[in-house]
């Protein structure tokens, strides 16, 4: 195949309409125009057309679709079974072949690739001996567009500059990976109050002594390992307990439970496929782990169903250290979950009541699962915003603010700046004597290479960026959720656990050494990421009024639906197979210089405000 692009080139794009997931398609498709070339995406007539493409009228709709529109750069994008992908694929590259289409054949397609899962890429790549370059997903966007052959002086100018803080962040933390000065960095000071570890131990009584004790962040982490037998993950994962509150390095122990414990607990599992994590199934059963893990504070997954009876079990039985709840998420909408999305939001609005009683924080897990389903950065903020006002109404005392950074992964450094100031921004506008917020700051769940060494350098950068999230503030983040740098590959057992809190806390202190002796860039004032901050906090503030300028009983069950239904907050590639959310699901988003906008189907920007008034000025009749 030919990648030596000329103007002239026009690139098409195709996906099955089974496959919701369009971000990577608009994200290369405006890439690309963004280079000055024309792009056509396929309309869902041509994309239905190839889930049975050996048919001959659907062959003919997609080869008339090509010669058409003068197709020469052909991409194929498919991210869900990897044989049916693969498959799929194959069937159009067969009968293109068989037809002649290709360049060397004396047709129009001078090139085609694939971009899917890794193991349907693997397949496409073996059955077509290498003559279809393939795009797993962990490519950056500068990566894969020369790949696709673009010439470096067509590469927008807004990719190439918005990476000197990317660039210098991954530089500063491969040298602190090759030192080695993280495998003796010392256990923080936060086990020496009267509390810790007894009943009476909470996360507000260990974040105010190692305030006091200048010893921030707060760390946690996510963990536990697989076994099919459910007693030997129980037994294995309480040695692990024990291994990680020896190290006195980790804070709070996030219990990695099952979707049958979130889904089923106490019931009879019979045989019930675990689907991994810790199969905690008995309120005993979660105390042996409390036990185990102390002096550590625990927390774990609220429950997928009777969200409120699973809460007051946590907290009998592990005291848990904060209730963390997802609202909008864990129900139908994602399969994680019985309850419609009305239910979950009840529940969940009945849970908060419960957990006012307690005095315990709330940790909403929100704003990044919509970024998991393709949704816009102020998506992200809003959602984020309305969880922290309703818990304040319902009388929430202390809340955890979850920022999930490098989602997507390849949002840029200083669109993660921007994006995260804004949200805690206006969180911590609703502060008072009342309410009060602890920032917690993490990595991307996919953002980690499958290479371990190129890892660790990630999870070392990625600390760095959480520390410039509130430049001003000496003590924030008040938590960092340390994601494994095993990430991609494995399930981190207690070493590289160990390991990867050793590495985040070495990059926190010798980056803000670094800042003290200004050897770093300063992002507090940095133009661009202020810039793309006041745009997305006049976007955000201005989606805000609209909601409570138009939606009755806004901050209640029945608001968060509308909201949701009424398609306020976008979500692109859900998988609403019975298409109870249209409106959610009609938006197209796409990557633009590093952050995540709505875009309409020529790839143009559609602003918030016009998005909002369009949907108000269609609303349902209620």
């Amino acid at each position: 195949m030919k990648f030596d692009i000329s103007s002239e080139d026009i690139f098409g794009f195709i996906k099955p309409v089974v496959d919701v997931h369009t971000m990577g398609v608009y994200t290369i498709a405006n890439l690309l125009r963004d280079c000055g070339y024309k792009v056509i995406v396929a309309k869902d007539e041509i994309n239905s057309s190839i889930e049975k493409v050996h048919k001959l009228n659907n062959y003919t709709l997609v080869k008339q679709w090509i010669t058409h529109n003068r197709i020469s750069r052909l991409g194929f994008s498919y991210r869900l079974d990897p044989q049916e992908g693969a498959d799929m694929f194959l069937r159009l590259y067969h009968l293109l072949k068989d037809d002649n289409m290709f360049a060397e054949q004396g047709g129009e397609i001078k090139s085609i690739w694939f971009a899917g899962l890794p193991d349907t890429c693997a397949i496409v790549k073996g059955k077509t001996n290498g003559a279809v370059q393939v795009f797993p997903g962990n490519e950056m966007p500068e990566e894969s567009l020369r790949a696709l052959g673009i010439p470096e002086d067509s590469l927008p100018k807004s990719l190439k500059s918005q990476n000197e803080y990317d660039d210098f962040r991954i530089a500063f933390a491969k040298k602190l990976i090759e030192r080695e000065t993280w495998k003796i960095e010392p256990a923080p000071d936060h086990y020496g109050y009267n509390e810790c570890g007894t009943e009476k131990d909470t996360y507000k009584a260990r974040l105010e002594y190692a305030r006091s004790h200048h010893s921030l962040p707060i760390i946690r982490t996510h963990s536990g390992p697989y076994n099919p037998n459910r007693k030997e993950a129980l037994k294995e994962y309480n040695s692990w307990c024990k291994d990680l509150a020896e190290s006195k390095l980790l804070d709070v122990l996030s219990i990695g439970s099952s979707q049958l414990t979130q889904s089923n607990f106490g019931e009879d599992w019979e045989d019930k496929p675990n689907g991994g994590g810790i199969p905690v199934n008995s309120e005993e059963e979660y105390r042996t782990i409390k036990e185990n893990a102390s002096p550590m504070l625990v927390r774990t997954y609220a429950g997928t169903k009777n969200v409120p009876e699973l809460a007051k079990i946590h907290e009998r039985s592990l005291n848990i250290s904060w209730h963390a709840l997802s609202f909008w998420w864990f129900n139908e909408l994602d399969g994680r979950g019985k309850n419609t999305l009305l239910e979950n939001l009840e529940e969940h609005f009945e849970t908060v009541r419960y957990i006012v009683s307690t005095g315990k924080p709330v940790e909403p897990n929100v704003p990044h699962h919509f970024a998991f389903r393709g949704a816009d950065d102020v998506t992200y903020i809003v959602s984020g915003f309305l969880v922290a006002k309703a818990l304040k109404r319902l009388g929430v005392r202390e809340m955890i603010l979850q920022n999930m950074l490098n989602t997507p992964k390849y949002t840029t450094g200083v669109q993660d700046l921007a994006k995260g100031r804004t949200l805690i921004k206006l969180v911590r506008e609703l502060e008072d004597d009342t309410f009060r917020v602890s920032l917690q700051s993490r990595a991307g769940l996919d953002y980690f290479a499958p290479d371990l060494e190129e890892a660790k350098v990630q999870l070392a950068a990625v600390t760095c960026l959480m520390d410039d999230l509130e430049p001003d503030k000496e003590n924030s983040p008040e938590i960092i959720h340390v994601v494994n740098y095993s990430e991609a590959v494995r399930l981190a057992t207690p070493p590289i656990i160990k390991e990867s809190i050793k590495i985040t806390l070495n990059a926190l202190h010798s980056y803000r050494f670094a800042k003290k002796m200004g050897q770093v860039p300063n992002m507090k004032d940095d133009k661009d990421v202020e810039e793309r901050y006041k745009s997305l906090l006049y976007d955000s503030r201005a989606a805000i009024r609209l909601l409570e300028e138009n939606i009755p009983n806004l901050y209640t069950p029945q608001g968060f639906y509308r909201v949701f239904k009424e398609g306020f907050l976008a979500v692109p590639y859900l998988m609403d197979e019975h298409k109870k959310y249209p409106k959610a699901t009609m938006w197209k988003t796409a990557l633009k210089n590093g952050g995540i906008c709505v875009v309409d189907d020529d790839g143009k920007t559609i602003s918030t405000e016009e998005r909002y008034r369009y949907i108000i000025n269609n609303f349902e009749q209620q």
